[in-house]
C-alpha cells in the first residue's frame, strides 16, 4: 500500500468530528430549524383509497439554545424510512419518529400535495377527475399537539346582486374556498370537500357535456351567493361537527366584471 493509499485509509477509519451536536454560547434558542420545499412522492389517503401524489414537505423542530445545529440529512432519513400512506393522523405519526430521530420536544410537519377526486357529471353521467390542493399539518409544542387539515375547494358563484337587478342574467364566477380544521378526530378529505361544494351556488366538474352545462347554469342562477355567503354557510356546517375542534374559512372570488377578487376570511371554535 503507497502512502496516498495509507492516508486514505487511516481517514476513512478516523471518527468525524459531530459539528451540529457541539454546544453554542450565546444562549438563543430557535423555535423552528430544518428543511422546507422538499419534493416528495407520496401516497395521500382519501375516500376512495390511498393515491400516489408529489407532496411538498416542510419539516422542522425546536433548537435548544444550547445546541450548535440539527441534523439536516435526518429529516430525509425519516422520510425514506415512512412506506405508509399519508393523512393527517399518519402525519401525527411521522411527527413522533421525526422528533424521535432529531431528539427534540417540539416540532411540525406540512405536507401539501394535489389530490384528485372523481366525478360524475349530473345529468349525462361522464366521469372525470378533478383537482384539489391539500394541506396536512402536524405540530406540538411537547405539551399540546395539533393536527391540521385544509383543502382548498374550487366552485361557482354567482352574485345574488346582479340576479336581482338584471333583467336577464348574472354574473358568476369561478372561486376558491378553503377549509382549515384543526381536528379531534380523522375528517375523510372528501367529506371536506363535500362542505364547501355544498355552500357554493354549484360545484364544479372536470367535464360536462350540453346536459350538463344547462344544468349547472341554471342550479348556480337558483342558488346566488355573495362571498360572505359562502364562508359562513361552510362555517354553519363546521359548527355541527364535532370532530373539528377549531377552525378557518376563507373564499376568493375571481370577479368576472372587475379586475380584481372578492375576499372573505373567518375563524371559529367548537366548545
Amino acid at each position: 500500500m503507497n502512502a496516498p493509499e495509507r492516508l486514505f485509509t487511516a481517514a476513512a477509519h478516523r471518527p468525524l468530528p459531530d459539528v451540529q451536536s457541539s454546544p453554542d454560547g450565546r444562549d438563543i434558542a430557535i423555535q423552528k430549524v430544518g428543511v422546507r420545499d422538499v419534493r416528495y412522492p407520496v401516497q395521500l389517503r382519501g375516500g376512495s383509497g390511498a393515491q400516489p401524489t408529489v407532496g411538498c414537505f416542510q419539516m422542522t423542530v425546536a433548537l435548544p439554545p444550547e445546541v450548535k445545529g440539527t441534523h439536516m440529512s435526518r429529516f430525509i432519513e425519516v422520510l425514506e424510512a415512512h412506506p405508509g400512506e399519508l393523512d393527517a393522523a399518519a402525519l401525527g405519526t411521522l411527527l413522533d419518529t421525526m422528533l424521535q430521530r432529531l431528539q427534540a420536544s417540539a416540532g411540525a410537519i406540512t405536507l401539501r400535495g394535489t389530490y384528485f377526486r372523481r366525478k360524475t357529471a349530473p345529468v349525462s353521467g361522464v366521469t372525470s377527475l378533478l383537482d384539489y390542493t391539500v394541506t396536512l399539518h402536524a405540530e406540538t409544542d411537547g405539551a399540546r399537539r395539533v393536527l391540521r387539515q385544509t383543502v382548498e375547494v374550487p366552485v361557482t358563484s354567482l352574485c345574488p346582486c346582479s340576479k336581482d337587478i338584471s333583467d336577464y342574467g348574472a354574473h358568476n364566477q369561478r372561486s376558491v374556498i378553503t377549509i382549515g380544521a384543526e381536528l379531534r378526530d380523522p375528517i375523510d378529505l372528501d367529506e371536506q370537500i363535500a362542505i364547501a361544494e355544498n355552500a357554493a351556488s354549484c360545484q364544479l366538474w372536470g367535464l360536462l357535456k350540453r346536459p350538463d352545462e344547462k344544468y349547472v347554469t341554471e342550479y348556480a342562477y337558483e342558488h346566488p351567493k355573495f362571498v360572505e355567503d359562502l364562508v359562513r354557510d361552510v362555517a354553519l356546517a363546521l359548527r355541527r361537527e364535532p370532530r373539528v375542534a377549531a377552525y378557518t374559512v376563507a373564499s376568493e372570488n375571481f370577479e368576472s366584471i372587475h379586475n380584481h377578487s372578492a375576499y372573505a376570511w373567518l375563524e371559529g371554535r367548537n366548545d
